[in-house]
């Protein structure tokens, strides 16, 4: 079966989601390299739930079940781990 081609709007889309997503490793390396340890800043958490959504609408229009699975369900865990920064008041963590 030959897949449908993608507008390249929704094209765009995609790859603006991955590469939103994908930023989240750049900034957690950089702020680890900063203090010498392996940290996770609250912009990973932020770049997870902009990324994540981006990529999830995506999948909702590709109408792809696996994916939208897998999106929907980091989005509850960046969000949870979102809260649990907020109650702790920090910006970083370990």
């Amino acid at each position: 079966m030959i897949p449908e081609p993608i507008p390249s709007g929704w094209l765009a889309v995609g790859f603006l989601g991955q590469a939103i997503f994908s930023g989240r490793f750049i900034v957690q390396w950089i702020a680890s390299e900063r203090r010498r340890a392996s940290v996770i800043p609250v912009a990973f958490w932020w770049l997870s739930v902009a990324g994540g959504a981006t990529l999830l609408v995506y999948a909702i229009h590709r109408r792809d079940p696996v994916f939208i699975l897998g999106q929907a369900f980091g989005l509850a865990v960046y969000g949870r781990n979102l809260a649990f920064v907020r109650g702790r008041g920090t910006s970083e963590g370990a």
